[in-house]
């Protein structure tokens, strides 16, 4: 008989403490914003007269990422002034959800509501706040609740839509699809990772043991394929923050 014993739940979603009100989620979410900071302060001390190479290499390309491969296709050449607010987004969010896949971490930090809740509230408030800056309050609003080219008789099903969506489903739905998708990645890892190790190691039914090469399998894959969920998912939250504030500032486009 197999023994499988999956880890208790505060083992796999919720770590002890390192010391107290401090665990390692914390770590990760601390680790993280060091080195994406590290990252750009040791490009930028780089002398900018020389070709770019290492780090410095680095920091361009994902700054140009974000430029060309975000801003451009959402806001234009005029949103370029939001680049440093996006690229720490991206790059925060990224190593949040990296050490999903890293021995001894194994724990995505997203994979807990608080962290994209609390970053989906940050976007919540810049979006609206870059509405009201460039439409004021009430031109804000009418734009969001009251779209062009709608005919007036429909408002009254358009209007309750758009306040719902725009004000609530937003920062809901960046909330749910970051957390969501990470932590469904990690239970399956976890998973894989159990049933390997209880095929691997039955005792007394050594028959088992090429069986548990499949297993083994699809744990490596999943690792794989979780590399990559967490550049996609950084990408996906990343760009969505660039749309609601495009358009926030241009309801037009």
């Amino acid at each position: 008989m197999i023994a499988l014993e999956f880890p208790p739940i505060n083992e796999v979603l919720r770590w002890k403490d390192l010391f107290p009100g401090f665990n390692k989620i914390a770590l990760i979410v601390v680790a993280a914003a060091l080195i994406g900071s590290l990252i750009f302060l040791l490009a930028g001390n780089k002398d900018p007269m020389k070709a770019p190479k290492g780090i410095r290499n680095l920091a361009e390309s994902i700054v140009e990422f974000i430029e060309n491969g975000i801003i451009m296709q959402t806001m234009g050449r005029d949103g370029l002034g939001w680049t440093p607010f996006l690229l720490s987004l991206f790059v925060f969010i990224y190593l949040c959800n990296v050490p999903g896949v890293i021995p001894l971490l194994q724990m995505p930090a997203t994979a807990r509501m608080a962290l994209p809740l609390f970053l989906s509230l940050v976007v919540w408030v810049v979006f609206i706040g870059t509405g009201i800056k460039h439409q004021g309050g009430l031109g804000y609003l009418k734009s969001s609740l009251f779209p062009p080219g709608v005919p007036k008789a429909l408002y009254v099903l358009v209007t309750p839509i758009e306040l719902i969506s725009t004000f609530f489903v937003r920062p809901f739905s960046l909330t749910v699809r970051l957390f969501a998708n990470m932590l469904a990645g990690h239970m399956l890892l976890v998973t894989f990772a159990v049933l390997s190790k209880a095929l691997f190691q039955a005792e007394g039914n050594p028959g088992l043991i090429p069986v548990g090469i499949l297993p083994l399998a699809m744990l490596v894959g999943l690792t794989a394929f979780e590399v990559m969920v967490a550049f996609l998912q950084a990408y996906i939250f990343t760009i969505l923050a660039s749309v609601y504030i495009g358009s926030a500032a241009h309801p037009e486009h």
